[in-house]
C-alpha cells in the first residue's frame, strides 16, 4: 500500500504546480459570469460556499494551496452527496477557483443535484498560496510555524487555535515568516481578494434580481474570507470537504450563517 502511494504521488506531483504561479498583485476577475434567469425577491443573494471534496494531496497529507490533484473517490463521493444535500435550491449561477479540484466538485454536485448550470471560474477564490511548502509535508510547514509562535508541533497549535490561544491569520502571517521564499501569501492577501471576488459577484447577481449562488474555494481561504464577517469562535475548527457556509447578501450588508456545515452532506447520504 505504500509503494503503491508513492507511485501515485510521483505520478501526480507534476500536477503539483499545474496552476501558473502568477505575479503577487491581484488575482483577475472571470471574464463572463453567466447568471441564470430565476429570481429572489429584492434583490437577495444567498451564497453556498463550500469546500472542494478530498483530494490526493489531501490524502498524503501535502500542502495544497495553488498546487493542485484530482478528487480521490472519496472526494468524489462527498461532492455527490453534498449536491443531493442542496437539491431542491435552485441555483442561479455557480462559480469556483480556478483549481480543478474545486471546478471538478462544482460539476459534480450540480450534476448531483440535478441542474443544469454553467461553472464560471475565478482566479480570486483559489487557496492561499504557500510559497516554497507548496507540494511538501503539511508537518514540515506547520512545525516550522509552530515553533515560530513559540509552540512544539501541529498538534501543539491546532490545541491552541481550538482553545483561542492562536489564531488562523496569526498562523497565515507566520507561514510567510518561515517560508524560505517569503512568497506566501499572508492573511490579509487572502482576505482582501476573496472578499472582492465575494462582493463582485453579490454585486451582480443582486442587480440581476437576485439568487441562490454555489461557490467552491478552499478550507483557508474561506476561512480567511469570513475573518471579520462572524465570530473568531467561529473560525477555530478547520473546514471539512464539502461543508457549506450558508451567506446571505441584502441591502448592501452580508450576513453569515453556521460556519462549515455539514447537514447537506449528510442529507446527501441518505438514499
Amino acid at each position: 500500500m505504500k509503494l503503491t502511494l508513492q507511485k501515485a504521488l510521483l505520478s501526480f506531483f507534476a500536477f503539483a504546480f499545474a496552476l501558473p504561479l502568477m505575479s503577487f498583485g491581484a488575482l483577475s476577475a472571470p471574464a463572463t459570469a453567466p447568471v441564470a434567469q430565476t429570481k429572489n425577491v429584492n434583490g437577495e443573494v444567498t451564497f453556498y460556499v463550500t469546500r472542494h471534496g478530498k483530494t490526493l494531496f489531501n490524502t498524503a497529507h501535502r500542502v495544497q494551496g495553488w498546487s493542485d490533484t484530482p478528487l480521490t473517490a472519496p472526494g468524489v463521493e462527498v461532492a455527490e452527496q453534498l449536491g443531493r444535500g442542496l437539491k431542491g435550491i435552485p441555483f442561479i449561477a455557480a462559480y469556483s477557483s480556478d483549481a480543478g479540484r474545486a471546478r471538478q466538485t462544482a460539476k459534480i454536485a450540480l450534476t448531483s443535484a440535478g441542474q443544469t448550470l454553467p461553472v464560471t471560474e475565478d482566479q480570486r477564490l483559489r487557496e492561499t498560496f504557500f510559497g516554497s511548502f507548496e507540494g511538501e509535508h503539511e508537518s514540515v510547514m506547520w512545525d516550522e510555524a509552530a515553533k515560530q509562535v513559540g509552540l512544539a508541533d501541529f498538534k501543539a497549535v491546532t490545541q491552541a487555535m481550538s482553545e483561542g490561544k492562536v489564531t488562523l491569520k496569526q498562523m497565515m502571517n507566520t507561514f510567510v515568516e518561515v517560508d524560505p521564499s517569503h512568497t506566501a501569501e499572508n492573511a490579509a492577501q487572502v482576505h482582501d481578494r476573496m472578499q472582492v471576488a465575494l462582493q463582485d459577484i453579490a454585486h451582480k447577481v443582486s442587480a440581476q434580481g437576485g439568487g441562490n449562488v454555489l461557490i467552491v474555494s478552499h478550507g483557508m481561504a474561506i476561512m480567511a474570507m469570513l475573518e471579520g464577517m462572524t465570530p473568531e469562535a467561529n473560525l477555530r475548527a478547520p473546514l471539512q470537504n464539502a461543508s457549506v457556509t450558508v451567506i446571505t447578501y441584502k441591502d448592501g450588508k452580508f450576513t453569515v450563517g453556521k460556519v462549515g456545515d455539514m447537514q447537506f452532506v449528510e442529507k446527501g447520504k441518505q438514499p
